[in-house]
């Protein structure tokens, strides 16, 4: 937000540089907002004068060039003057003539148009044999406008009487000894009314502790004028008042367009907006004043589209759209659009259309001051990538209870600029809001969150500075916010005002009293640590990705995306969803890991998921949030022969670390039945089991191997199995500490064991039974310990498999003898072969 020093100045009751613009620039970093540029716009100006031109030939020599003598009054130094003291000089303008008053630029003087790029500084030269001293500057050379066609030719009536003399510092014409403020936007996001020069010259008196006061026309209960006499129709249609609140229009008949005065064009040059002519930059000068956005649009073109009839609707989807600046745009749902008989001719809130556009044959048009939802602003700039003016001051939520006041003033402006004269009733669709609510604070609350012991009078002063309506009662304030003050809405807002306005130096640098006693652990934050740690000791990468995914994503790896909730501002189109799990983004990690040349590797991540199975069942709640932790493993070097197993128990083994660190005993059973649970889609049932905690039977999350639909769309190696686990479900059940089994001092026994079952037979049910009956008939006060080794199955007997574990037994107490081993393991055979039809071979 470029802030000119003038501009405010000149709508300000009271003087805003009495402290000085050294101090005054300080405060407004300090007490508003963050500065990124400060620009003395006057000293571009230095030596350049007012002068006149008292006489202008021809040159003999060139067609196009006048030779002029003018009187400077004898101010500029060191440069050649004539008998009568008048000083020559060259000009190529083809309105240059006598008796005008125009602008000299002096030799050895910069050019001001050449101030930021290449200064380029004149110098006295000879043009076809003619000596020219300096030369009279064109408004594009002074920096006004981009009008490089003939010199800047000074109207007494504009510039003042008492300034339009030669000799007079050329600065001090148009406002141009200006000091411009550039304050970065963010500091005024919450603050729409600080994007106008009347709120900053607002702002900037109160930090002063200056009473300021509104121009007399900027009131809330503004009174339209009447015209005359109506001779021109307009209808006006709103039909979305719930993001278009207020929508105020008028027409102004038979307007001469010409360029605006330049002490408006300097003005608006010197807070980066490019002059046009006297009906668009009236438009964007009151713009800049008040924060609230105008448009005008051609009458006649408007009716020769069909009727003299504007609207308020949601674009259709395809329809097209050509706005200034040559683009061409087509629509999508939910874009608020302007409309004439129906025909799309402004994106709302964002750009006007090419169709109805102000130009050199205006001669009627529509003048609208309307306030557009700020959400639906800004989808349509960042969809189109359209940053105007208006689009940055509707995003920050324009109050639409200044718009009658704002058009009054404009209508009064386009009259006097143009000639013209309102042709219909001002029109006003207005979804009225509700009153501001009184905020309520005691001094004492204000004063106990600042720090401070201000007095009652000295905080109500401090507010009524920016024109805060309130009352005193016993030490406590009562506030009505003015009606370009949205922000104000709890007693807190309160504090923070009068903490700005009173300065955040004074504050008192005390350090807040604290416990020195240590703070209670997070528990759940402690045990993602110690996950972390477990599966990088697992030989696990971690990885942090979006919680955002793309649809089809989730429809890749067999997710319902109706189930996810869509993000309507998503800040890429790739980033359209909430996840659903956690799987689905580490998939769409193995692909390019496999391309970077890793052949075996296992990521996982912690974080959280959302869904809709999940929701609260009020539909306002904020999504839920699952805790969730997924591993995948990822073997592109696997062959199914090389006798390394299945993927899936490549998995199951970090997932059983991971168990035995956390003393949590896992159960492993089998999918008997898919679920809509998302979780578990790009899962192949048939290779994969449900992980729950054995003693509870609560449900934790799947292990597995993944469909080969999934496969084939994330391109996975043939070697890839993972898990996902609840988080919160794993924190109930883990431990604090291991317990750790003293080592036996006496020799071990280890024996194998072979057994014939069933292939139907599920091996978590199977050793499940052997650890029972282990455990059962294994010496007292011994250590018992089984492991696998192998699962094989003939070929020629496909409905029967060998399962080979091997026991080991270690006795605290004495040596075990073999004879003892071997009764155990008959006894088992003997049960497995009761249970199970077993056969020990």
């Amino acid at each position: 937000m470029k802030v000119s020093l003038n501009w405010a100045q000149n709508y300000s009751n009271v003087d805003l540089l009495k402290i000085g613009k050294e101090t005054l620039v300080k405060k407004i970093g300090a007490q508003l907002g963050a500065i990124d540029e400060v620009v003395e716009w006057g000293s571009r100006y230095d030596g350049i004068v007012v002068a006149k031109v008292i006489a202008c030939q021809k040159h003999t020599d060139a067609d196009k060039l006048s030779i002029c003598l003018i009187d400077d009054g004898n101010v500029t130094k060191g440069v050649g003057r004539n008998n009568q003291g008048f000083i020559q000089v060259v000009c190529g303008a083809s309105n240059v003539a006598e008796d005008q008053l125009v602008a000299y630029i002096p030799p050895g003087v910069k050019v001001p148009a050449t101030a930021t790029i290449d200064p380029y500084k004149l110098e006295v030269r000879e043009i076809r044999g003619v000596t020219s001293s300096g030369m009279i500057a064109s408004p594009s050379e002074l920096g006004i406008n981009n009008d490089h066609n003939g010199i800047l030719v000074i109207e007494p009536k504009e510039a003042g009487a008492e300034n339009a003399k030669p000799g007079f510092p050329f600065k001090q014409l148009y406002g141009l000894d200006d000091t411009v403020i550039d304050i970065e936007n963010k500091m005024f996001t919450h603050r729409p009314d600080a994007f106008g020069m009347l709120g900053i010259a607002r702002e900037i008196a109160g930090i002063q502790g200056l009473a300021f006061k509104s121009p007399d026309w900027y009131i809330e209960t503004a009174q339209p004028p009447v015209p005359a006499e109506q001779t021109l129709e307009l209808s006006v249609n709103n039909s979305l008042p719930e993001l278009v609140p207020r929508f105020v229009t008028a027409t102004i008949a038979d307007v001469r367009i010409r360029p605006s005065p330049y002490r408006m064009q300097a003005t608006l040059n010197r807070v980066g907006i490019r002059p046009v002519n006297n009906i668009v930059d009236i438009t964007n000068f009151v713009m800049m004043l008040t924060g609230q956005p105008l448009h005008a649009y051609d009458y006649d073109k408007v009716r020769a589209i069909g009727a003299t009839e504007l609207g308020v609707r949601f674009a259709k989807p395809g329809e097209e759209l050509a706005v200034l600046g040559n683009r061409a745009l087509k629509l999508g749902k939910d874009l608020i659009v302007i409309t004439a008989n129906d025909k799309a001719i402004g994106l709302g809130g964002v750009i006007g259309g090419t169709s109805t556009e102000v130009d050199e044959h205006t001669k009627n048009i529509i003048l609208e001051a309307g306030t557009f939802d700020m959400n639906a602003t800004r989808q349509a700039a960042m969809t189109y990538g359209l940053f105007t003016d208006a689009a940055v001051r509707f995003t920050k939520g324009q109050s639409p209870r200044q718009n009658m006041a704002v058009m009054i003033e404009a209508i009064r402006q386009m009259i006097d600029s143009t000639g013209g004269s309102l042709a219909t009733t001002v029109n006003d669709i207005y979804t009225s809001p509700s009153p501001s609510s009184p905020v309520s604070a005691s001094v004492e609350f204000i004063n106990s969150r600042l720090g401070l012991e201000l007095p009652e009078d000295t905080v109500a002063e401090l507010l009524r500075n920016v024109e805060f309506e309130l009352s005193l009662n016993e030490g406590q304030i009562s506030v009505t916010p003015p009606f370009w003050r949205i922000d104000i809405e709890i007693a807190e807002d309160l504090v923070e005002e009068v903490g700005r306005l009173h300065g955040y130096d004074h504050l008192p640098l005390t350090l807040p009293e604290r416990e020195i006693a240590p703070a209670n652990q997070n528990r759940a934050a402690a045990f993602k640590s110690r996950l972390r740690d477990i599966l990088i000791m697992a030989g696990g990468n971690e990885v942090l990705t979006y919680s955002f995914v793309h649809g089809s994503l989730l429809e890749k790896t067999g997710q319902n995306p109706s189930l996810a909730h869509h993000i309507r501002n998503s800040l890429s189109p790739d980033l359209q969803y909430f996840r659903l799990s956690l799987t689905p983004s580490l998939l769409d990690k193995i692909h390019p890991n496999l391309k970077l040349g890793y052949e075996k590797f296992a990521l996982f991540e912690i974080g959280k998921a959302h869904n809709k199975m999940h929701s609260e069942e009020n539909e306002k709640s904020l999504p839920k949030e699952i805790n969730m932790l997924a591993l995948i493993v990822a073997d592109a070097s696997w062959e199914s022969d090389d006798g390394s197993g299945a993927a899936f128990y490549q998995a199951k083994t970090i997932l059983d670390y991971l168990g035995r660190q956390l003393s949590i005993n896992l159960h492993y059973s089998p999918i008997e039945k898919e679920s809509d649970y998302p979780v578990t889609k790009p899962y192949d049932p048939k290779r994969s089991a449900l992980v729950s905690e054995a003693s509870s039977g609560q449900n934790l999350g799947i292990v597995g191997e993944f469909r080969q639909a999934v496969a084939h769309q994330l391109k996975l190696p043939r070697a890839a199995a993972g898990f996902e686990i609840s988080i919160n479900e794993l924190l109930k059940h883990a431990k604090e500490s291991r317990q750790y089994l003293p080592i036996p001092r006496f020799p071990k026994v280890q024996q194998d064991i072979t057994l014939s079952v069933a292939t139907d037979l599920g091996y978590g049910e199977f050793i499940e039974f052997v650890n029972q009956k282990l455990s059962k008939l294994k010496p007292q006060n011994s250590l018992l310990e089984v492991e696998p080794t192998s699962i094989y199955k003939n070929n020629q007997a496909i409905d029967r498999k060998h399962i080979t574990l091997r026991i080991t037994l270690t006795s605290y107490e004495r040596t075990l003898k073999t004879e003892e081993v071997n009764k155990l393991l008959e006894s088992l055979a003997a049960e497995m072969k009761s249970k199970f039809g077993a056969e020990w071979i």
